[in-house]
């Protein structure tokens, strides 16, 4: 039985510098672009150090291979941040809900928490509920949501407007 254990940068993508390059002749890019031609290694590790630079394999599986003369913990270091950014905020939808009787210091409690979900990219759903007897009172949920739009208006700007469903009034705030 024979046992082998594969190399630790076998299947990644890593980039071979300087003494790593296995080839005899490279074909070399400079680091401004142009084309020096197919060199032998040991001359295109010269024009590198020559330049204070590193000798960076680009394209491994080219006959022969492609060899870029760059600074490489600064191409490292924009790759490293280019990955960074793949990755953007996921949205989340929150809610805050409230009752025609909520007082307003409550309100205002509920309106903070929906300044600090819109300051990390949130949308926040406002939602004013009614229970039994509160139905008869509709007037006084839609006066409450057209004080909180009003509050949240600097931080927010409305993406659906105010609308009734049933035994609610929801609407939805999307961040400015």
């Amino acid at each position: 039985m024979n046992l082998r254990k594969a190399p630790a940068n076998e299947g990644k993508n890593v980039q071979r510098i300087n003494e790593q390059i296995r080839a005899r002749e490279v074909r070399v890019v400079a680091d401004n672009g142009a084309q020096l031609g197919i060199l032998p290694l040991v001359k295109a590790l010269e024009k590198a150090s020559q330049a204070s630079l590193d000798l960076v394999e680009v394209a491994p599986n080219e006959k022969p291979p492609v060899c870029r003369i760059m600074d490489y913990g600064k191409f490292k270091y924009q790759m490293a941040k280019k990955h960074s950014k793949a990755n953007p905020h996921q949205v989340k939808i929150k809610e805050i809900r409230l009752r025609p009787g909520t007082g307003d210091n409550d309100v205002m409690t509920k309106v903070n928490s929906a300044r600090s979900f819109l300051s990390k990219k949130d949308k926040v759903i406002v939602s004013v509920m009614f229970h039994g007897r509160e139905l008869a009172h509709i007037q006084e949920g839609e006066r409450m949501m057209q004080q909180v739009v009003a509050l949240l208006s600097e931080n927010a700007k409305v993406e659906a407007p105010p609308v009734r469903q049933g035994k609610r009034i929801t609407c939805t705030l999307a961040p400015n």
